[in-house]
């Protein structure tokens, strides 16, 4: 099987910054046609720019709020309408935010599951719907696989740290919910995925060392490679998935961490 996703169609969330814009960015090297989906409109438009108005560019940028249920539809119709089809989906998109497990008001956990859990769950239900629509329109009776979903998920999923209570839970349940889609969808030709993150030099990572110098060093130390991974690195592992080279792959979860979950303690560096 090849890693090729030459001529496929792929949807990327998070695709303004990070590690969901280097995964647009990796794909689109790669020859897929991408969607870039963010609600960031001004740095889409500063990564895709001129090309969102170009039909001979494999690039659009989609921008938007996925956790409202009518922006998904619209982010999907966008994607039709400019690629005629979608192959692959990639929900990177994610929320990181502490959580005060003894304040009653603290709605964090209910934040973290719709924006890590519920908006991943729409997209990719939609998405998955129109997969099947296409396979049902080929003339092959047998068109074997049809597409492929990866989740980026976190780490935290197996970790206790109570000021990350909303974004642990969430984590696990997109784990739980990977595995699920994965049984449900595999009869249709359609595998589900997800990768576990550690460090990575997210946006939202690179903002908290500029404000927390000794962040850098603690997270390095918890990690026996040594350093922070490079959100290439991340496009790398999501590229295997999406392609054929991992065709008999579903329900599975990489870590990608360094090796951090091998010897991490209960408490650590929050990233």
């Amino acid at each position: 099987m090849t890693m090729s996703i030459a001529g496929k169609t792929a949807i990327v969330t998070g695709a303004a910054n990070g590690v969901g814009l280097a995964i647009a960015r990796h794909f689109a090297e790669a020859g897929a046609n991408v969607m870039f989906a963010d609600r960031d409109e001004d740095r889409l438009h500063e990564e895709v720019g001129d090309a969102q108005g170009d039909d001979t560019t494999n690039l659009r940028y989609f921008a938007g709020d996925l956790r409202e249920r009518l922006t998904v539809a619209n982010l999907l119709s966008a994607t039709i309408d400019a690629f005629d089809r979608v192959d692959i989906l990639v929900n990177a998109a994610r929320q990181v935010a502490n959580t005060d497990p003894l304040d009653a008001d603290d709605d964090s956990v209910m934040t973290m599951l719709n924006q890590n859990l519920l908006t991943t769950l729409r997209l990719t239900q939609a998405v998955a719907k129109r997969m099947i629509h296409q396979a049902e329109e080929a003339a092959d009776a047998d068109p074997g696989p049809i597409g492929s979903i990866v989740n980026l998920g976190s780490i935290a999923s197996r970790r206790t740290q109570p000021d990350l209570l909303g974004f642990s839970v969430s984590a696990a349940a997109l784990d739980q919910a990977t595995r699920s889609l994965a049984v449900s969808l595999a009869p249709r030709g359609i595998r589900v995925n997800g990768v576990a993150v550690g460090s990575v030099m997210s946006a939202a990572l690179r903002a908290r060392l500029k404000d927390e110098p000794d962040l850098r060093r603690a997270i390095i130390d918890a990690t026996p490679m040594g350093r922070i991974a490079a959100p290439a690195e991340l496009a790398e592992t999501v590229h295997y998935l999406a392609s054929d080279a991992s065709s008999f792959m579903t329900g599975q979860i990489l870590t990608v961490d360094g090796g951090r979950t091998l010897i991490d303690p209960a408490v650590g560096p929050v990233h």
